[in-house]
């Protein structure tokens, strides 16, 4: 089974106390900047940003560049499905590599950086295309009208189980096992692309939700004419719609993408294995609880903030309508801080295990080939030392939870009554210090 990270936190050159006191600094520092700085949203327009150069922008909305792009994704499928189907029965099998480190952890910086990648290389989205065009159907038509009350709720379902596949499931790296996940997958995602049309897929593939929230971090956005622009990073996430249909289980799948990362730090924590060993019940009955648990905890705290910051912010008492939306209102918001945590708990598995992936997948049937001349890369030891893990982790983490904080100000300037906009923030502002604090503590406990 793929490890999840290299040595031992109490390696890392940083006093857990300083490293956690300065993070909780930094975000009240930013807070109390946004309040006096910051009187009017700036991040929900989204007619804003600079037009690329015109012959940038012509490239990247070409037919030819997205189909090579499709056609890359069908390429990364096939390759991963020869190395599940036909490569090696054990550890020197490619697949677990592409699906736990290319797919899972590198997809995340990828897509904060270049915007929604995997909608462009989603190798399903792909073939559902490829079918409907040979049986002169129109993609973007299906059988069934998709119900505005699914929303994101099906993307919600999707990361939570692969959540539970990586970090419960006795054998996640088995072949056996992922192929059952692979085919379920595909069958699952090609059938509701069929009777819901390609819309699904934006709603509802979780790898696409998992890109595609994580993109919208990006300055490489689309503005509402069409035009690829450059603009604030943020923007994509101030002006997600959240309150139009089809915004349903947006919060969830939100709280979802930061818990499977929490609880993958608390799992692999002495405290918790411990824990573990201790029950009489099977190991995955006591993850599955742990997963489920942490999601309902998270969910709970979340849900509970922006509930309590509706009312501290003057719209009204708990049961009304304006109050009951924010959960949604203020999803985007979760959206960084799980970025954060996510580079920051992976970033050293996965520069090892990336350069791990690309080595295993240039011999994807184990014969020993190098067929994509990758099997001899050297070891990235400049990027693992203790010094430059700890200050990836701990920018990762502090840097997340300000822009945290950024999104829920600038949301909340726009919904409160300016006389109650920095009162209502309160809430949130404690759960981004909490999360900030139990980010770090996670880290270097485990």
């Amino acid at each position: 089974m793929l490890a999840h990270g290299i040595g031992t936190r109490e390696d890392l050159p940083l006093p857990l106390a300083w490293a956690i006191a300065g993070a909780a600094t930094a975000v009240l520092i930013s807070f109390v900047a946004l309040a006096v700085l910051w009187p009017a949203p700036a991040l929900d327009d989204d007619t804003l940003g600079r037009p690329l150069p015109p012959a940038l922008a012509r490239l990247l909305d070409a037919r030819r560049f997205r189909a090579a792009l499709a056609g890359l994704g069908l390429l990364a499928l096939g390759w991963t499905l020869l190395a599940l189907v036909l490569g090696p029965d054990d550890t020197r099998n490619a697949a677990p590599f592409a699906i736990y480190v290319l797919l899972w952890v590198w997809l995340v910086p990828v897509s904060a950086l270049l915007g929604p990648v995997w909608r462009q290389l989603n190798p399903v989205r792909t073939v559902h295309r490829l079918l409907n065009r040979a049986l002169l159907l129109d993609p973007g038509q299906g059988v069934l009208q998709l119900p505005d009350r699914l929303g994101w709720w099906p993307s919600a379902v999707g990361l939570a189980g692969f959540a539970w596949l990586e970090l419960v499931s006795p054998e996640p790296a088995a072949r056996g096992t992922l192929q059952l996940a692979v085919a379920l997958y595909l069958a699952v995602q090609l059938l509701a692309g069929l009777l819901f049309g390609s819309t699904w897929f934006d709603r509802g593939d979780a790898f696409e939700t998992w890109s595609g929230l994580y993109g919208r971090i990006s300055p490489l956005g689309r503005r509402r004419d069409g035009r690829l622009v450059l603009r604030r990073p943020l923007a994509g996430l101030g002006t997600l719609p959240v309150t139009r249909p089809g915004s349903a289980g947006l919060a969830a799948a939100a709280v979802v993408m930061l818990s499977a990362t929490v609880y993958d730090g608390l799992s692999g924590s002495s405290a918790w294995v411990a824990f573990v060993q201790r029950q009489r019940v099977a190991r995955e009955l006591t993850g599955t609880a742990g997963l489920l648990g942490t999601i309902a905890v998270l969910g709970g705290l979340y849900v509970g903030c922006t509930l309590l910051a509706g009312v501290l912010g003057g719209l009204g008492r708990l049961t009304s309508p304006a109050v009951r939306a924010l959960p949604g209102a203020f999803a985007p918001s979760v959206v960084p801080v799980a970025c954060g945590y996510v580079i920051a708990h992976y970033y050293a598995f996965g520069v090892l295990e990336g350069r791990q992936a690309l080595v295993r997948l240039s011999d994807p049937l184990g014969t020993g080939a190098n067929w994509l001349g990758t099997a001899r890369l050297p070891q990235p030891v400049l990027l693992l030392t203790p010094a430059v893990v700890a200050d990836v982790m701990v920018a990762a983490i502090v840097l997340g939870h300000v822009a945290g904080v950024v999104l829920a100000h600038d949301r909340a300037v726009g919904l409160f009554p300016r006389r109650a906009a920095v009162l209502g923030q309160l809430p949130l502002l404690a759960l981004m210090v909490t999360l900030t604090c139990l980010g770090l503590f996670l880290l270097f406990w485990t």
